[in-house]
């Protein structure tokens, strides 16, 4: 009976809240005298961006690349974690593994899979810190004005001409926010929820950003 009630409590969570627990567990350490010896946990990072996934898909077509380019880094760096998931539950193991052997700026490198990971979450806290404190204002002009704010700045132009094409297909707010809330949750609740897990990513992110930095791949850009 216990059992019941607990799974049936967890289904009544939404994305966002899932999101927000599996966030809490990701804790980075990052020594200040060796930034090297960093710990990135991989498990809760990749836990967290595939629930980001599904509140991505809640955007629609637009989000499709995005999507799916978060599935093939997160496939990439669970593959080399399971060649030794002792070493390699630590992403700046991974880094450190492809720099020794000269492949940590290739397309296909789990180094580049990290960054962009990392790069489209930064996208994703800037628009859920926009939406907390714009709800009223169109998806269209908050999703634009975070890409050009964020992954714009390492697109090409094929990339970028991709990603404005797709703008066109965004939904309008209220559809959105229907689509990522909880049957039950109010409106407050729900921009609560918005601000949380924006306050909790964006710190986390700036520490893996620093740690990308620190291997040269903070300035790697894509077609």
């Amino acid at each position: 009976m216990k059992r019941k009630r607990y799974d049936m409590e967890k289904k009544k969570k939404t994305e966002l809240q899932t999101a927000i627990e599996e966030l809490s567990l990701l804790i980075i350490t990052k020594p200040v005298d060796n930034i090297e010896t960093s710990h990135i946990p991989l498990t809760p990072f990749l836990s967290f961006c595939n629930l980001i996934i599904q509140v991505l898909d809640k955007i629609g077509p637009t989000m499709a690349v995005l999507r799916q380019d978060i599935d093939q880094n997160i496939q990439r760096l669970e593959k080399v974690c399971e060649t030794d998931p002792c070493v390699y539950s630590n992403l700046v193991e991974i880094l450190k593994k492809e720099r020794n052997e000269g492949t940590y700026k290739m397309v296909a490198s789990c180094s580049r899979a990290l960054l962009w990971l990392t790069r489209t979450m930064d996208f994703t806290a800037g628009l859920l810190r926009r939406l907390s404190k714009e709800m009223s204002s169109k998806m269209e002009e908050l999703i634009e004005e975070t890409y050009l704010l964020t992954l714009k700045l390492h697109h090409g132009w094929i990339a970028s001409a991709a990603f404005k094409v797709c703008l066109k297909l965004v939904p309008d707010n209220k559809t959105f926010m229907e689509a990522i809330g909880g049957r039950d949750e109010s409106y407050e609740t729900l921009r609560e929820d918005i601000a949380t897990l924006s306050s909790l990513l964006t710190p986390i992110l700036n520490e893996i950003f620093i740690v990308l930095e620190q291997f040269g791949l903070n300035k790697l850009r894509s077609m």
